[in-house]
């Protein structure tokens, strides 16, 4: 314990007293440094999750490095988060009413002989649904989060304890972020980011299509999604790996169910008009957010899901602080000309270099520096314009380059526990303990990286998409 406070507090300590670059506010360094330290300290959890965040939102406000009033609490105000925190109470609603029970013993009936076809399953279904939604977070909090975790409680695996909770759900709910990402490069509706970056791509004279992206993406996306899921078997397997009696015991606990209660009506229909809004939202001017209260509001007033319901849910609450607090944090080091000062930094290192080289050095600088962001949007916001601007500078041609980075700004949103919504709505289930998470999410990285970069590559070649 102590040794780990020591790290955390030299890491904080050392970044903080550095001098700020040109061009970065004087609490620059500061940010960087309390954040870095925050970062380290929820990877080596001297305490719970929450609690470190919140000590690392204090010493930014007491060092005058966040403003109370007006950038250290923003995050609390973040649509996306609270849209992440709806989904533990959407994902309530199912395991209380049973329908997450039905749901699960219905997948189990049809691919229930093996974790590895379940995982598969849960992929087709993300991936049948990312076109039409444009919240990565709405398609893996509010439809795949739920569906997998009544799979585990059926299949005896919960949070409660090591044992209990690598038995399945470990391996089904990483392996459920790690294709979220995928799904999520695949479409430009799948993720809310993917139209900011088309967009400054078309800034810089690079015009992509929804066509253009769902074929560019479209080959290395299906081998990543055919591999990801054995990948995450090997490096992080479930004990329970056959079970070559469960559909028919699933068909008779089906039977033995009954037809559907009140309740489970309730939820299905508020479930369906949950999906409804989340996939036309943008078409009919309703938000994501928006349309998960509602479906909220509903099961309340239904009283499907009561507030001690609510109350009880420790890791909605949780996630609220530990992502309102990173989130903050993270924009605060945009707004002060950090997460600039690092583009730039990195593309003048490259300026020399065979476009082929640079390209490989942007493209992994991109995809890494991640980790001092709290969300896919907020990155592609920051940094997708300079590193386009620098590889076309050094090269590349722009087409490939634009479309390789915005496929690069969906594939990051599994690194860590705070990365993305649908990351955060993953950890907040308390399967994936975060020493886990980074160690075989870093490989999984590598393995997307690979398949997109050699796949992906010779894919956009063959089709023209190179120019």
């Amino acid at each position: 314990m102590i040794a780990k406070i020591i790290a955390i507090l030299a890491v904080t300590l050392i970044l903080f007293f550095l001098p700020a670059p040109e061009g970065v506010d004087s609490r620059g360094m500061h940010m960087a440094g309390i954040f870095a330290g925050t970062i380290l300290g929820l990877i080596l959890q001297p305490l719970p999750t929450a609690s470190v965040a919140l000590i690392g939102l204090a010493a930014a406000m007491m060092t005058g490095t966040m403003a109370a009033k007006d950038e250290a609490l923003t995050g609390f105000g973040n649509p996306t988060i609270w849209l992440i925190v709806a989904a533990f109470f959407i994902a309530d609603g199912f395991l209380i009413t049973g329908l997450g029970r039905r749901i699960a013993l219905m997948f189990v009936s049809k691919l229930g002989r093996s974790s590895l076809g379940l995982a598969y399953g849960m992929a087709l279904t993300d991936l049948v649904l990312a076109p039409a939604t444009p919240s990565n977070t709405a398609r893996a909090g509010g439809v795949v989060y739920p569906i997998i975790k009544s799979l585990a409680v059926v299949n005896n695996s919960e949070p409660t304890t090591t044992e209990s909770r690598k038995r399945l759900g470990s391996y089904l709910l990483l392996t459920a972020i790690q294709v979220n990402t995928i799904t999520s490069a695949m479409f430009i509706t799948a993720m809310a980011g993917n139209p900011l970056a088309v967009g400054f791509a078309e800034q810089q004279g690079v015009h992509i299509t929804w066509g253009t992206w769902a074929l560019g993406a479209l080959v290395p996306g299906v081998v990543a999604l055919l591999a990801m899921p054995w990948v995450m078997m090997k490096i992080y397997p479930p004990t329970l790996r056959q079970t070559p009696d469960a559909p028919d015991h699933a068909r008779v606990q089906l039977k033995e169910s009954g037809p559907m209660s009140r309740a489970e009506i309730i939820m299905l229909v508020t479930f369906l008009l949950l999906l409804a809004l989340w996939i036309l939202g943008s078409t009919i001017g309703v938000n994501a957010t928006s349309a998960a209260f509602l479906g909220i509001a509903i099961l309340l007033a239904s009283k499907v899901l009561t507030w001690n319901d609510m109350a009880k849910n420790s890791g909605a609450w949780s996630t609220l602080i530990f992502f309102s607090v990173l989130v903050a944090m993270a924009e605060h080091l945009d707004t002060l000309g950090v997460i600039t000062w690092i583009g730039n930094s990195v593309s003048s290192l490259v300026g020399d270099l065979p476009w082929p080289l640079a390209f490989a050095v942007l493209l992994l600088v991109y995809f890494y520096v991640h980790y001092l962001f709290a969300s896919n949007t907020a990155q592609i916001v920051a940094m997708y314009a300079v590193f386009l601007a620098a590889a076309v500078a050094a090269g590349t041609p722009a087409m490939f380059a634009a479309l390789m980075f915005g496929f690069a700004g969906n594939l990051i949103g599994g690194l860590t526990h705070y990365a993305s919504g649908p990351a955060g709505v993953i950890f907040g289930s308390g399967y994936v303990p975060t020493n886990e998470w980074f160690k075989k999410s870093f490989i999984a990285s590598v393995v997307n990286i690979i398949i997109w970069g050699s796949v992906g590559t010779l894919w956009l070649m063959l089709i023209g998409l190179w120019n």
